[in-house]
């Protein structure tokens, strides 16, 4: 949904497949990975060349071996894209990737059009979790948006996409540029994923904070002066209420015609 990044900043590495996807992108010219642990890297992500399209070995990839918090903190550097893809808030320390603060600092790293991602896992979440990750989100990008998959029709994950300005997305232009031609690997990679083409990739839209204004409305903040999060996940450990949540979600979703601009 950038026109043009050239820039990217993932927070968490793992399998590095998140990273991985950033690849195949012909505009990115810089890729900078931040994990605590270095065996992750170096170790597990090899494990998973093919997924992750070998990405600890592409030159535009750097690597900094810090806390996620610190280096968002302390870096002068700015990006078209950040997207945060760490481990389940309940993990001790995690929940400060979640809070309020911790999306500020993110968006101040970002350059101008610039747009970031968070993860929220539906599973292992009950209604009250989901709702202050989201609502928590949607304080610092009140134009953000909620995009989602399933598992065989159960909830499974979202994707919180945020950025300063209202989001609008110019679904001819995005189909163009599934067509190109150095755009081939991309549409491969969605293809595999059943996400092909413009509309299959809109099509897991699942609302912004307008339409869950009211359903959000119980949640609890996640701030650093509490991680309240970290002990509203850690309840739900073995949970399996993400259907219902999910389904909560898609039941106020509305057709967004102000935020996709298409010809027939």
């Amino acid at each position: 949904l950038h026109p043009n990044p050239k820039s990217v900043l993932i927070v968490g590495c793992g399998a590095g497949v998140t990273s991985g996807t950033f690849v195949l992108h012909p505009s990115i010219e810089r890729i900078v990975i931040c994990d605590i642990e270095p065996l992750i890297p170096q170790v597990v992500a090899s494990h998973f060349r093919l997924e992750n399209h070998d990405v600890i070995r592409d030159p535009r990839v750097q690597i900094v071996y810090d806390d996620a918090r610190h280096f968002i903190a302390t870096t002068r550097e700015k990006f078209d894209l950040i997207t945060s893809d760490p481990i389940h808030p309940w993990v001790k320390g995690s929940a400060v990737l979640y809070s309020q603060e911790y999306f500020e600092l993110c968006r101040q790293r970002l350059k101008p059009g610039g747009l970031v991602t968070q993860w929220v896992p539906l599973y292992e979440a009950d209604r009250a979790v989901v709702q202050s990750e989201i609502a928590t989100f949607f304080t610092v990008f009140p134009h953000g948006t909620i995009w989602a998959n399933d598992d065989e029709g159960f909830g499974y994950d979202t994707v919180m996409l945020g950025q300063a300005e209202p989001l609008a997305v110019d679904v001819d232009a995005l189909q163009q540029r599934f067509e190109r031609a150095d755009h081939r690997t991309v549409r491969a990679a969605l293809t595999d994923l059943g996400l092909g083409s413009a509309v299959d990739l809109l099509s897991t839209y699942a609302g912004r904070f307008s339409e869950l204004k009211t359903w959000l409305a119980p949640a609890e903040i996640n701030r650093d002066r509490n991680l309240r999060l970290q002990y509203l996940a850690g309840l739900q450990l073995d949970s399996n209420k993400g259907t219902d949540t999910y389904a909560e979600i898609l039941g106020r979703r509305t057709f967004p015609g102000d935020l996709f601009k298409a010809s027939p």
